[in-house]
This record gives C-alpha cells, sequence and structure tokens, in this order.
C-alpha cells in the first residue's frame, strides 16, 4: 500500500501562498513495540507505510515501514477560525509515536503564516491536544508496549508546504525565488515578525540547508521548521523523512535522560560500601550498557540513508540541522563512562576474589604448620 494520502479539506486557492501545514509532535511512549504489528488504533485499522518508488530514491527500497494509521478527520474551532484537522499516527518498533496534523492554509504572503506557530485549537495550543492523543493512543495500545512510558513532552516540528510558487513570479525557478525572498522565509522560519531587524547573517544560516530536486521546488530546512515548494505526489515522504529525523531525536533526548540517571546512580554505588564485591551493582550497569547500545542501534536502524540522492540529502540537512550526530557522540561517550565503570568494578571484584583466594591459601599454610607441630 502506498502512502499518498487522501486529504479532503481544502481551502479555494485565491491566496498568493496556498498548502498546506503540518504539524508534527514526535513521542516516547514505551521501551519498545512488541514484535507483532498493531492491527488497529482507536478502532482505525493499521497499515504499514511505505514510500513512493522514484528516481528520487534507489532501486533497492530497504525503508523501515512503521505502522501507520489515518484518523477521521476533525474539525476544530481554532484561532484562525474552523478549520477541518487531518491527523496521522505513525507507530515504531523502538517505541516510538509520531503524531502529524495537516491543515489547508491560503495566504496573501509568507509573513501572514508566521500566526500558524502558535496555533490554539478549542482555545489550547495544538501541542496539548496532540499530548493528549498520544495518550490516547498509548492507553489504546498499552498491551503492545513493553515497559510503557510516561507521556511528559514532545518534539515539535512544522512544516510549511506549498503547492507550487506564485504565478507572477517564474514557478520553474524556486532559487530565483528564493533569492528575492529570503528575508521573509527567514522570519517565517524563525518565527521573527520584524524582517527589519533580521541580520543578512541570521537571513544566509536560515536558508543555508536547502535541497532541490528540480527547478520549481525547494526545501529549506530550520531547526523548529521548515518550507517545502513540493505539490505533486512525493510531499508525504519528505514529511515522513522529517518525522524519523523528529522521533531519532526525541529518543536521543529520552536516552540523554536515563544516562544521566544510570550515571548518578552508579556513581553512588560506586562510592558505597568499598569493601562489598557489588555483585548487584555490577549486573545493573552490564544491563543497562547492554540495553542501551541495543537501543542505539535500533534508532539508527529506522534511519539507513546513504548515499546522494534526493531524500538522503533531505534527511541529512535534518540531522545537520537537529544536531542527532551531536546527540550520538555524547550518548556514546556516556555509553563509554559506563562500560569502564563496569570494568573497573569488575577488575575491583575479581582482585578482591584474588586477596579472599590468598588469604585462604596462607590460613591453610598456618594450619598445617599448626597441625605439624602439633603432631611432634
Amino acid at each position: 500500500m502506498t502512502n499518498t494520502e487522501n486529504h479532503n479539506n481544502t481551502t479555494p486557492a485565491t491566496g498568493k501562498y496556498h498548502g498546506y501545514i503540518v504539524y508534527l509532535y514526535s513521542f516516547d511512549i514505551a521501551y519498545e513495540m512488541i514484535s507483532k504489528r498493531v492491527e488497529q488504533v482507536l478502532g482505525m485499522k493499521t497499515t504499514d507505510y511505505s514510500m513512493l518508488p522514484s528516481k528520487r530514491s534507489p532501486r533497492q527500497m530497504f525503508f523501515y515501514s512503521p505502522t501507520m494509521v489515518r484518523l477521521p478527520e476533525k474539525e476544530f474551532s481554532t484561532s484562525e477560525g474552523t478549520i477541518s484537522v487531518s491527523r496521522t499516527a505513525k507507530i515504531f518498533s523502538i517505541g516510538s509515536l509520531s503524531l502529524q496534523f495537516r491543515i489547508p492554509f491560503n495566504a496573501e504572503s509568507l509573513e501572514d503564516l508566521i500566526r500558524f506557530h502558535d496555533l490554539e485549537i478549542a482555545g489550547v495550543p495544538l501541542e496539548q491536544e496532540a499530548v493528549r492523543l498520544a495518550g490516547e493512543i498509548q492507553q489504546d495500545i498499552r498491551n503492545r508496549c513493553i515497559q510503557p512510558a510516561t507521556i511528559t513532552e514532545t518534539e515539535a516540528y512544522t512544516m510549511f508546504c506549498i503547492d507550487h510558487l506564485p504565478a507572477e513570479d517564474d514557478p520553474t525557478d524556486a532559487e530565483q525565488w528564493l533569492h528575492k525572498n529570503s528575508p521573509a522565509l527567514a522570519g517565517l522560519l524563525r518565527q521573527e515578525e520584524d524582517l527589519h531587524r533580521l541580520a543578512q547573517q541570521e537571513i544566509d544560516e536560515t536558508v543555508r540547508h536547502r535541497v532541490s530536486y528540480f527547478g520549481s521546488d525547494l526545501i529549506v530546512i530550520d531547526w523548529d521548521a521548515a518550507l517545502i515548494v513540493e505539490g505533486g505526489e512525493y510531499l508525504d515522504d519528505i514529511v515522513h523523512i522529517a518525522e524519523l529525523a523528529n522521533v531519532q531525536l526525541v529518543e536521543l533526548r529520552t536516552y540523554d535522560q536515563m544516562l544521566d540517571a544510570a550515571l548518578d546512580q552508579a556513581y553512588r554505588d560506586v562510592g558505597r560500601w568499598k569493601l562489598r564485591p557489588r555483585k548487584g551493582v555490577l549486573l545493573k550497569l552490564q544491563e543497562i550498557h547492554i540495553d542501551m547500545a541495543r537501543l542505539m542501534d535500533e534508532l539508527v536502524n529506522i534511519t539507513k540513508f546513504f548515499g546522494d540522492w534526493h531524500l538522503a540529502r533531505v534527511y541529512r540537512s535534518l540531522s545537520n540541522r537537529f544536531h542527532l550526530a551531536e546527540w550520538h557522540h555524547v550518548l556514546e561517550n556516556k555509553l563509554g563512562t559506563l562500560a569502564i565503570l563496569y570494568q573497573r568494578l569488575q577488575q575491583e571484584r575479581t582482585n578482591l576474589w584474588m586477596v579472599v583466594l590468598e588469604t585462604a591459601i596462607v590460613v591453610l599454610f598456618i594450619l598445617d604448620v599448626i597441625l605439624l607441630l602439633a603432631g611432634l
């Protein structure tokens, strides 16, 4: 089954810019998921997400396919009026959940879109609604979750998806359009309404990470938001790549917190009871190190992108913006520290047993001498 979505909530294309705003929210909902695929979520049948084959991707498709469910469209009273919202959920085997809210827009300028960063529905921020829905989904599939997590925060990302460039500009030259509108685009992605205050250096930094396949399409990636000029069937694949990077970021943050707690406990355990063998401490450190190493490997496995093809370049730009490599480096260092603590405790335990054995040998030797002298 392909990933092409049927979005029925359309807005008359009377403005200069029209398309969709996609709000992504990623959550850590469990240690991991039971291997068997979830068949239903909130009464809706699920499917495996699959990317469309094209010259934008390798001939041999090796992508990880999460479980996906399209929830019914729902009308919300928002700060922008009553809007029909498309909702999609994806469940990852590493215990992650990604929610996608998609709304149509119709605007005369890029500046008009800035206010959509803080969209409210039913009087509350959209992020709060995402947290509520994530908790509802987690409860519905709780029997498939191994060690369910407490949902306290989310990793959010906003994507402004324009169907095509305005007719008054050259629709086939996205680079020229970017050069002309870079200040407004930087203001949109940085949520800065006073464009005149933005330095040229900040504008250049905002639009630095960009990717194009045809002359008419464009993807500009920033750390909190992105702009996509792509009205074709491959828009969902680009959004999916952003979801993968966002899921990876929220899991890396979660692992970082877990490792911080494990290291704090390990330092306390190492400092206590100097004369005890501390077998329990050793076992705990060993389990944490193995679990974290395995989870890191599974996390990397869902984002295997190699080569210079289009979607790989999109992912690399997202990875650079999210500093995923730095997160991996930090966690690897913490895993290395846990390994050192484990090795030192193991060596200390071995040394302690050596002392016990040597003491036993000396005691036995003394007993032999005493018995020998007593026999005389």
